[in-house]
């Protein structure tokens, strides 16, 4: 690469004593275009790139002979003068449960305020980079997608672009085929889910466990935690039949990005750029919530743009060559 990646150890004060015991201090990978360091004085834009549920940080330094890490398609976009340079930042926002989608949880912990307070001032401190939100991106896939677009439109005076590749939205449709699943295998463990969890947190091998269940309880996690609650949070449904429970499931909705839109209209309408996609084979569906978020966001005024491609969830790197290059022109220092 003609920029270079160092590794930054972040200890941080929200994280300290989370219900879950994950650690306080973060591995962060950062990457540094290839002028860095070479004018006093220059400042950089900055991208902050959330990781998907069971990623983190570090997932994004994965080397394979045959494909590029993220910063090796960004270093490549740079030198072929497809991408400004910019620095970019992988936080880590993984938990035991694998993944806090970058929200405040009693049951989790501040992943939210990690982030935007700490992260974002951390490096404020450490690196020549952009301090105004015109210079400041979030974007992220999937899970990463889904904080993405949360975080900024919660924190538009942080983070004045946002990006979103297949983020979780429409709740009702992504999350509404799992349910069902989750309740079925749960049966294994009795209905219990202090059964579940406790083996679950025990054992050093999850991929054997079923995901819909794992998705499920991690979601409760983040979208309805109960400290009065055994286990930390509410699940919204009923353990034997699947039923939705309506009060749990408000609490759901309340964060699902096309809900949400409503509540922060005001702040959505502040963003520079609001860009998303989705792919129209998405196996979680998220094409069909994409689409009613671009609807709700016409109908408030919201200046944005969706893009539909041919993908599945997980086939979609590609499209990292049309976000980095947009998103990265788009930032001012």
């Amino acid at each position: 690469m003609k920029g270079r990646v160092q590794i930054d150890t972040v200890g941080s004060v929200v994280l300290k004593g989370n219900p879950l015991g994950d650690p306080s201090v973060r591995q962060v990978p950062v990457y540094l275009p290839p002028s860095y360091g070479s004018a006093r004085g220059r400042r950089y834009p900055i991208i902050y790139f959330l990781a998907g549920f069971t990623g983190g940080g570090r997932s994004f330094l994965n080397y394979h002979p045959w494909r590029e890490n993220l910063p090796e398609r960004f270093d490549r976009l740079i030198a072929a003068g497809k991408a400004r340079e910019c620095v970019l930042v992988m936080p880590d926002g993984f938990t035991a449960f694998g993944g806090s989608q970058y929200l405040n949880s009693s049951a989790t912990g501040r992943y939210e305020d990690h982030v935007v307070c700490e992260l974002v001032g951390f490096f404020e401190d450490k690196l020549s980079i952009s301090q105004r939100p015109e210079g400041r991106a979030v974007m992220g896939k999937s899970s990463g997608g889904f904080g993405a677009l949360t975080l900024a439109m919660r924190h538009p005076d942080v983070f004045g672009h946002a990006v979103s590749h297949s983020g979780d939205m429409l709740f009702d449709v992504c999350y509404g085929g799992d349910i069902p699943k989750a309740v079925s295998a749960l049966g294994k463990y009795k209905g219990s889910a202090e059964r579940f969890l406790k083996e679950f947190r025990t054992s050093r091998n999850k991929d054997s466990f079923d995901h819909a269940l794992v998705n499920i309880m991690a979601m409760s996690a983040c979208y309805s935690p109960n400290p009065k609650s055994r286990w930390g949070f509410d699940l919204p449904c009923d353990v034997q039949t699947g039923e939705i429970l309506p009060k749990v499931w408000a609490r759901w909705k309340a964060v699902d990005p096309v809900a949400a839109a409503l509540r922060y209209r005001i702040h959505l309408k502040k963003l520079k750029t609001l860009w998303f996609d989705c792919g129209t084979r998405d196996e979680f569906h998220l094409h069909l919530g994409a689409r009613k978020f671009s609807r709700v966001l016409k109908g408030l005024g919201v200046r944005h743009t969706y893009e539909e491609h041919g993908f599945g969830h997980f086939d979609t790197a590609e499209r990292l060559d049309t976000s980095l290059s947009l998103i990265s022109k788009r930032l001012t220092a």
